[in-house]
């Protein structure tokens, strides 16, 4: 999977959000100040050439789809962050995150229950 940008991630949860979309409709989910439609338009488009969205003509417009669902698209990144910041470890990343997030021993407990069934 092609690592996208942060504006092109942003697209795509709006995306993702409306199920399929024009550019306008994503411009409009936008916060003040709203980025140019010709920005969000150029996104769409790299977005397509990355394989994550296709398009079918609509009115004298286009409509896109998403290609990737976005749990593929977070387990991608999770890969990627496991393997960034601890080696591809997953036991030290649990370690860690029970450690620092202070996961009581009956969480814990439960966790493993519910991964034994």
């Amino acid at each position: 999977m092609e690592k996208l940008t942060q504006k092109e991630e942003e697209v795509m949860e709006f995306i993702w959000q409306l199920g399929n979309a024009a550019p306008k409709e994503v411009l409009a989910l936008y916060e003040d100040p709203k980025p140019n439609i010709n920005t969000v338009a150029t996104s769409f488009q790299s977005l397509e050439r990355k394989g994550y969205l296709r398009h079918e003509a609509e009115g004298r417009g286009f409509r896109y789809f998403p290609l990737v669902a976005q749990e593929d698209y977070g387990k991608s990144k999770f890969k990627t962050f496991v393997s960034r910041y601890f080696s591809g470890n997953y036991k030290q990343l649990i370690s860690a995150f029970v450690k620092d997030e202070n996961v009581s021993r009956e969480e814990l407990i439960e966790l493993i229950d519910d991964l034994e069934k």
